[in-house]
């Protein structure tokens, strides 16, 4: 499956899980329920993955973390939060760089209209 087949599954997840709970929840509120759904269109889902910084030649010991990551492909960064700030898209970014992945999805679910929520990250590798 490529990372825009999950991206679309993803899609729709993301909208069952809000249409079902509404904004203004804890992350971790949504992160389970979206991935349940996920589990339930037969995508492979880890949550709180690490993230793995290797500076000078040394790993370091941090505590970076994935939201999910779903079918080993595509990183999703959950957020609950008034409004996105810049710095969000740069995490989510820098996440893909470190783990060379390709796509992200980065969605904050405190939002009036999910699909303003939504935005597609593609690090150009």
């Amino acid at each position: 499956m490529s990372e825009n087949d999950i991206s679309y599954v993803l899609r729709g997840c993301i909208f069952k899980v809000y249409n079902s709970l509404g904004p203004g929840l804890l992350e971790s509120v949504y992160e389970a329920a979206l991935k349940h759904e996920l589990i339930k269109s037969e995508l492979k889902v880890e949550a709180q993955v690490s993230i793995p910084v290797i500076y000078d030649n040394v790993a370091l010991e941090l505590g970076f973390r994935l939201d999910l990551l779903v079918n080993d492909k595509v990183i999703v960064e959950i957020k609950s939060v008034e409004l996105l700030a810049p710095v969000h898209h740069k995490q989510l970014l820098t996440y893909l760089k470190l783990t060379d992945r390709k796509l992200g999805i980065l969605v904050n679910f405190n939002t009036d209209n999910i699909t303003d929520g939504i935005t597609r990250i593609v690090n150009d590798l």
